[in-house]
């Protein structure tokens, strides 16, 4: 690895663009193979698509509507991007989750021009293979999320601070104007904190840096009037356009979502330490000790470790102390993590002895007998009798094992455990070689095969009873323009394939704000007053989960038609 003091030295030489290119035509495929294959998936995908259209339908960019209703809880960056997506690719998958994709992509290739800066070429471009190579995060660039723009958005202004601190003397001012651009892009991409959490990093860089100095080198007035031009215009706008948007998206969306369970995402506090080792799998193994290395580091290499090192801490304790807890959350960590996996890898790449030899067995034997574990499971006559003494997940497990249709059998289990066993194999006998390189090189090919397997797997066994695209389909082949379109709360999946607004029964959820701005009594339901339109001579479909059916007959007792079954959901119909 090259210090950090030969860094800039090296960047003029080394073929920068060639990696570049390999990089993205790599990880281009991976991001991009068969990303319309799933269909989409309610409620984030089918919400984060459905916004566009409308606002592609409607002509309007500045207020969001959700099922023709305001729709406050996010800024506008995503929607606008999937938009754009959709205005040029059509209304389809592969064009809602573009963004999205290319968003992981470019952090990806971020990661590896800022590695490149601040602790070498070798460094940075085992980054982004170790980044590219995380199943988690390229699992989650492939579905729609605010987050994985956030991450792109937060780790630019992060890497531009960073290379603002330790850059050449004439780009150091360039570089922390981008850092106020890219937290502006940050805040427009998911709110405030798109500041706070950079604000943070930074405080606890300069105060366990003792490096308040900089401070005074930062151009406060052009970097805020940047801030504020990224910025104000969208807020001011919406505000003017809708002068109840500032106390629910400020107050409600922020200050309540981080201090109470509105939103019913509560977990306890030690929550994203096990999603983190689950998510960063194959490199979550090597975490502890790079961790570790990066504190013993931290002088060696003039504080920069330290700074990568707090960028993942305050963010994973920031959402720690909050009420509201979801696995993407933590999206915005990968990129330092990587980085200092591979600072630590990148140390020890010619040493005979590497330190992370211990984690790598340790890998290695799990692989090895999780896989074959795996592999024979169905043959395990004692196995479904056990799991169902544990529990309603553990019985759930059991029928789908040993039921009368069941779903995990051998010819399903084989080929996923014989390979991650086969994994473990390789790793262990890698190991014996002392050979660094054999060793990053089936650790990358373990994740991308991992991410190749999950979206396989999720799209042909999951994907279709967590999505409202066939329920869709039939509705449209079933209603006439006069026919009323329902929905046991909502599940924007079905507005964004059958392009019209429903009827919301019940619960209205994340809809209650918008369904209150306004006359909307003829769109929001409670069960009554639907059950009176349903025993009506009008036209009706309505989409109910399953153990709902019942509460849904003719008018004369008889059950309702099932026109569409998702497996978890019913389309019926009062005719």
């Amino acid at each position: 690895m090259a210090p950090l003091s030969s860094a800039h030295s090296l960047q003029s030489t080394a073929p920068w663009l060639r990696d570049l290119l390999i990089l993205a035509v790599l990880f281009g495929f991976l991001f991009c193979f068969s990303l319309g294959a799933a269909p989409l998936i309610d409620p984030d995908e089918g919400r984060y698509a459905e916004i566009p259209r409308e606002m592609l339908e409607r002509g309007d960019l500045i207020t969001p509507m959700l099922n023709y209703v305001k729709y406050f809880e996010k800024p506008p960056l995503l929607y606008w991007l999937n938009a754009g997506s959709l205005k040029l690719f059509g209304q389809n998958e592969f064009a809602a989750r573009l963004p999205s994709a290319l968003s992981g992509l470019l952090t990806v290739l971020l990661t590896y021009w800022a590695g490149c800066r601040l602790l070498g070429r070798q460094t940075g471009l085992l980054a982004a293979f170790i980044l590219g190579s995380t199943a988690g995060f390229l699992f989650q660039s492939r579905i729609i999320l605010t987050d994985m723009l956030l991450t792109l958005c937060l780790s630019s202004a992060l890497f531009c601070f960073a290379l603002g601190v330790y850059g050449r003397e004439q780009r150091r001012k360039l570089f922390f104007r981008l850092f106020f651009v890219c937290c502006g892009l940050a805040v427009l991409a998911k709110g405030l904190i798109g500041i706070v959490l950079p604000a943070g990093i930074i405080f606890w860089y300069l105060l366990l840096g003792r490096r308040w100095h900089l401070l005074a080198e930062i151009p406060w007035f052009s970097g805020l009037l940047l801030f504020l031009l990224v910025t104000a215009p969208w807020f001011v706008l919406v505000s003017l356009q809708n002068p109840e948007f500032p106390h629910f998206f400020f107050i409600r969306e922020h200050f309540q979502r981080f201090t109470s369970t509105i939103h019913r995402r509560s977990q306890p506090v030690w929550f994203f330490l096990p999603m983190l080792l689950l998510t960063m799998l194959p490199w979550s193994f090597l975490l502890p000790g790079s961790l570790a290395k990066a504190w013993r580091d931290r002088h060696a290499t003039r504080d920069s470790t330290l700074f990568l090192l707090l960028w993942p801490l305050v963010i994973i304790l920031f959402f720690s102390l909050s009420s509201s807890k979801l696995i993407p959350y933590i999206l915005p960590v990968f990129p330092p993590l990587a980085l200092l996996v591979s600072h630590r890898i990148s140390a020890a790449w010619n040493s005979r002895r590497p330190d992370h030899t211990p984690a790598v067995l340790f890998l290695g034997s799990l692989l090895l007998c999780v896989g074959g574990a795996l592999a024979i499971m169905p043959l395990l006559e004692w196995l479904p009798p056990f799991l169902h003494s544990t529990g309603q997940l553990g019985r759930e497990l059991a029928t789908m094992l040993s039921g009368p249709a069941p779903v995990i059998t051998l010819s399903k289990t084989i080929v996923p455990g014989g390979l991650l066993a086969g994994t473990g194999l390789l790793l262990l006998i890698a190991v014996r070689t002392r050979s660094t390189v054999v060793v990053v090189a089936l650790l990358c090919c373990f994740g991308i095969l991992l991410e190749l397997l999950l979206p396989w797997a999720f799209a042909r066994y999951g994907a279709e009873r967590l999505s409202a695209r066939p329920l869709a389909a039939a509705a449209l082949r079933h209603a006439g323009p006069e026919t009323v379109l329902a929905q046991i709360g909502p599940r924007q999946g079905m507005n964004f394939y059958t392009g019209r607004r429903l009827v919301t029964v019940g619960d209205y959820d994340e809809l209650t704000f918008g369904s209150q701005q306004g006359d909307h009594r003829d769109w929001f339901m409670d069960q009554d007053q639907f059950q009176r339109l349903w025993q009506s001579n009008r036209h009706a479909l309505i989409v109910v989960p399953r153990h709902q059916q019942s509460a849904y007959r003719l008018a004369n007792g008889a059950d309702a038609p099932i026109l569409a079954d998702n497996g978890s959901l019913l389309l019926l119909s009062n005719r």
